[in-house]
């Protein structure tokens, strides 16, 4: 049956050596290991101002620019240099302008394939009237869905470094928001009311018409995010809470990229294989037409708009 055993006689066995070794407690090569911090090392008065009289007669001595030969000529010699290597940067620039092609010459590397089959093909392929939009959000949707993630790792990013604890939030609401402004200005809220529906409606607008007249989800996003911190700026953090606040952020922002992704895998696997495609492109200048375009503005969308709001809000209050 096993007992206790006494500290005396435990410390005398392998077990304790070890641990204490382990510990940094003890060493068993050169006996109990230093664990008190050194004591901060102050120097003499004297000898500062001696360093420093040293410091400033170096420097009075070398960097002398009036009397010091060699820093006047290495200064001249600089100058003339400088001057040399920008005329030699210019005359190589204008050497290389010189053998562009004209504007609008058919030989231009611009007016090539993936240009003419951009133009003759781009409503057909995408069913969207711009071809802009078409081609971005088609042709290059690749290239748009990596903007997207962009923003959503930049918000992320902001929120690592700026984001508060709701806590905090909650006890510091009126002096972390609004401590530099009126918290009522009459004027702002009554502007704000009228302006705020009429922006959100416009950037809808643009959203779902960016595949039939300029616009699109990047430029609608702007503008309904506009809108958001318009509203918040004249009635606070508390009143936009109610309908937008963190969770909704949240769910708004990692739906839209997730959904984008799935719609972009879902269209390259059919292009690459050859396969046609369930979506249909519907008809041309209708509302319900564009194929993968439309949903793809709502989308990218709202990811600018959530992205927008989420900045001024960090920056501002550090929170949503």
């Amino acid at each position: 049956m096993s007992h206790i055993r006494k500290q005396s006689e435990y410390e005398k066995t392998f077990a304790s050596k070890f641990f204490q070794w382990l510990g940094g407690e003890k060493d068993s090569f050169t006996g109990n290991m230093e664990m008190r911090p050194q004591k901060e090392y102050m120097e003499e008065e004297a000898t500062i101002e001696e360093r420093m009289k040293d410091r400033q007669q170096a420097l009075a001595e070398v960097y002398d620019s009036v009397h010091n030969k060699e820093l006047l000529f290495f200064n001249k010699l600089y100058k003339c240099f400088s001057i040399v290597f920008c005329i030699a940067i210019v005359a190589v620039l204008i050497y290389t302008v010189s053998y562009l092609p004209s504007v609008g010459a058919e030989d231009k590397p611009t007016n090539n394939i993936v240009s003419d089959t951009y133009i003759t093909n781009g409503l057909e392929d995408t069913g969207a009237v711009n071809i802009v939009t078409g081609m971005i959000l088609s042709y290059r949707a690749f290239d748009t869905f990596g903007e997207t993630n962009v923003l959503f790792i930049a918000t992320c990013c902001v929120m690592i470094m700026l984001m508060v604890d709701e806590k905090e939030l909650s006890k510091n609401k009126d002096s972390n928001d609004r401590i530099f402004e009126p918290k009522n200005d009459a004027i702002l809220q009554v502007i704000a009311t009228l302006l705020v529906p009429i922006v959100f409606l416009f950037g809808i607008y643009i959203i779902l018409n960016g595949h039939l007249s300029p616009g699109g989800g990047f430029s609608g996003g702007a503008m309904i995010g506009a809108g958001m911190i318009l509203y918040v700026a004249a009635f606070g953090f508390e009143k936009t809470g109610r309908f937008f606040n963190e969770n909704v952020y949240k769910c708004v922002k990692v739906t839209a990229l997730i959904c984008y992704g799935c719609i972009v895998t879902y269209y390259f696997l059919t292009g690459a294989n050859g396969f046609e495609s369930l979506i249909p492109l519907g008809t041309p200048g209708k509302i319900l037409s564009g194929g993968i375009t439309l949903p793809i503005n709502i989308f990218v969308g709202s990811e600018v708009a959530c992205t927008m709001y989420a900045f001024y809000a960090l920056f501002r209050r550090g929170g949503l």
